[in-house]
């Protein structure tokens, strides 16, 4: 009988430990970035986001929150007013600001901004370990990284496919080796044109004389994309406009995908390289 009333009362410890250890979490959290919000999200942490900036959204049908300014800068009186126990920044956010904020004794994780999948998943996994949900983002960086591997040995033997990915206009900017976009287009079977520039500034007069077989283009705002697209078509000696593969992908996939949804737009720009892939991704 005592026996059995130490084993219940270890169990019962344990049980107890949890619940104090699970407080510990935040429950109050502000997102300065839409990479971080998506994060969030896809852990199951949406009732814990309190404000987010202009730049996060909500998942279709899902009510939006509070905004609190934007990636860059912030409403710092709001902030106080929210009373959050965890600020999630990103490298973009103002210094002046964070340091104001710490000195209120807010607590304030800077998530850097990531060059490749690999930071990506370990600021995905990051954001995980802050909100107890560590365990749910290792699995799916797991899955995450598996779809990925079967894609790669799809596009393994195929013909390389020379792309551009625009992802800013006026003027013109692209990607390099130094942006993760640059492993969607490797992974997805092509040869990213701009990889090797020491800037992503370019010129309309190069990307003519590259000539790429592919144009991606970031939407940057609600017409911006579909103007950049009519400005490539005024250069039919291009490729890309011969086989009329310009393509327009929303900012948020290109430029703040979670290790999920970095998959989803990998398979996008797969197509796009290489139509004949489609039919291997419809039932994954």
């Amino acid at each position: 009988m005592l026996e059995l009333r130490r084993v219940w009362f270890v169990v019962l410890f344990i049980l107890f430990s949890g619940n104090l250890y699970a407080q510990d979490y935040p429950k109050r959290v502000i997102s300065l970035g839409p990479a971080t919000t998506d994060a969030l999200y896809l852990l199951g942490a949406e009732d814990r986001i309190i404000a987010n900036t202009v730049y996060c959204k909500a998942p279709q049908g899902k009510p939006e929150k509070e905004k609190i300014g934007t990636v860059i800068k912030v409403n710092l009186e709001k902030i106080i007013k929210l009373k959050p126990d965890l600020v999630l920044a990103t490298s973009l956010t103002d210094k002046q600001q964070l340091k104001i904020m710490k000195g209120l004794e807010i607590k304030v994780i800077e998530i850097p901004l990531a060059s490749n999948f690999n930071e990506i998943c370990k600021n995905f996994l990051q954001v995980g370990q802050l909100i107890g949900k560590e365990r749910d983002a290792e699995e799916i960086i797991k899955e995450s990284e598996g779809k990925i591997d079967y894609i790669r040995k799809q596009t393994a033997g195929l013909s390389k496919q020379r792309a551009l990915v625009q992802i800013g206009a006026r003027p013109l900017f692209v990607a390099t080796k130094e942006y993760f976009i640059n492993d969607f287009i490797g992974w997805a079977g092509g040869i990213n044109i701009a990889a090797d520039l020491k800037s992503g500034l370019y010129s309309r007069e190069e990307v003519l004389k590259q000539n790429p077989d592919v144009i991606i283009i970031s939407t940057m705002g609600s017409m911006v994309g579909e103007e950049e697209k009519k400005e490539w078509q005024r250069f039919p000696s291009l490729n890309a406009v011969k086989t009329n593969r310009i393509y327009i992908v929303e900012s948020e996939k290109l430029c703040a995908p979670t290790p999920k949804s970095f998959v989803d737009t990998l398979k996008e720009i797969t197509v796009f390289l290489h139509p004949e892939t489609e039919f291997k991704f419809t039932n994954d």
